[in-house]
């Protein structure tokens, strides 16, 4: 009888991960844009995913994330920014909150920055600089703090949750990059004051020790993660102070990209004493990503940036492939496969490939200006536009 009970505990728990998988924070658990997902529909022919649910939530460019079986955005209601905890299968309201007043901007309202889960809390940050912890059950407001630098479209990074730490990149006099108690909102450490860029804190280890890298509006800032030591700063200008796509570390080098006129570069890292300096590998405009951050996979970045949808090689920066009528995109990885949401609404799934990117499976599953990266949890796919989110069914 144990036996039995042993045998299929040990099945459940080999069959459970292939479509569970929490998605906590921008991009993911691991920070990498890839889902630990398999198993579920990339391939299609009259029989295309459903769309499970809609809900209309107002505008925000905040991505989902997803915990529990429960999604987490944010939108607008009577005028304010909001936080909102749906159901997973069902898309209902289980709760929202309002974080500050509605942000406007002519390409598009609302929250920039997607909400971060850790141990029963959500962290929301809105564009006019708000910060919220609230309670994961009830949408409660556990503390909250306000920053003032926003920049000039509005604070679009995340909230990055390291052990006791919230980090944040608040900018100027509020610093480049700035630490909190999580649990009460108490400053804990603060580095740089730089202005603030657009993307989220980036952490990694490097020869054994923990960072954070931070995409401000002039520069690359690296801190010691336990006390906000600065250790490296690589001046980094681009038109209209618009770094937001998330750098990427892989075994001892950092990429950064920026779209306009900027481009993209490799960097090694080398310790120098307590700092860090830098050797430039290679630089070119192979990837100018205004928003969007590549995936790394099996050593190649794939992006859909403000040109087009390339396949380029993280070390030498070599483009394998190009598709220049998809730019604008948003890619996330799992299981050997290219997610992508154009800017357009379609959903297009096809394998990781060197050689050319052919997709398996098309499907138009939202409409207008779609500039949120989706989120795959559960064998279902969650996307947004500006107003709308989807629930798609890619469970087989």
């Amino acid at each position: 009888m144990s036996r039995s009970i042993t045998v299929i505990l040990m099945a459940i728990f080999c069959v459970a991960p292939t479509l569970a998988g929490d998605w906590p924070c921008w991009r993911g658990p691991d920070y990498n844009g890839i889902s630990a997902e398999t198993g579920f529909k990339t391939t299609w022919e009259e029989s295309r995913p459903a769309i499970l649910w809609e809900a209309n939530i107002g505008s925000a460019y905040s991505s989902l994330t997803c915990v529990n079986d429960k999604v987490y955005t944010c939108g607008i209601k009577d005028g304010k920014q909001m936080l909102y905890c749906l159901a997973g299968l069902t898309g209902k309201e289980i709760w929202s909150q309002v974080i500050e007043e509605n942000y406007k901007s002519n390409w598009g309202d609302g929250t920039r920055g997607t909400p971060t889960i850790d141990q029963e809390r959500v962290y929301a940050w809105g564009a006019h600089g708000t910060l919220v912890c609230c309670d994961a059950k009830t949408g409660k407001t556990i503390w909250s703090q306000k920053y003032n630098n926003e920049p000039k479209w509005g604070y679009s990074g995340s909230v990055l949750i390291r052990n006791n730490l919230a980090i944040i990149s608040p900018g100027k006099d509020q610093g480049s990059l700035c630490a909190l108690d999580k649990n009460t909102g108490k400053m804990i450490w603060k580095s740089g004051n730089d202005i603030a860029g657009y993307a989220t804190p980036y952490p990694f280890n490097f020869g054994g020790t923990d960072y954070v890298c931070g995409f401000t509006g002039k520069s690359a800032i690296i801190v010691k993660e336990k006390d906000g030591t600065e250790v490296l700063t690589i001046p980094w200008e681009t038109d209209w102070d618009v770094n937001a796509a998330t750098p990427i570390y892989s075994d001892g080098h950092l990429f950064l990209s920026s779209g306009y006129k900027t481009g993209c570069a490799l960097f090694k890292l080398v310790k120098t004493g307590k700092k860090l300096s830098t050797q430039e590998i290679w630089r070119s405009k192979a990837l100018m990503n205004k928003f969007q951050t590549p995936v790394l996979y099996k050593g190649k970045l794939y992006s859909s940036d403000q040109k087009s949808m390339k396949c380029v090689d993280f070390l030498t920066g070599k483009e394998h492939w190009e598709k220049n009528r998809i730019k604008h995109g948003t890619v996330l990885l799992a299981d050997g496969q290219i997610i992508l949401l154009t800017e357009k609404g379609t959903l297009q799934i096809g394998p990781a490939r060197t050689d050319d990117f052919v997709p398996t499976g098309v499907s138009q599953i939202l409409e207008g200006r779609c500039w949120t990266i989706p989120t795959l949890s559960n064998g279902r796919l969650y996307a947004r536009n500006l107003d709308k989110v989807v629930c798609v069914d890619l469970s087989k």
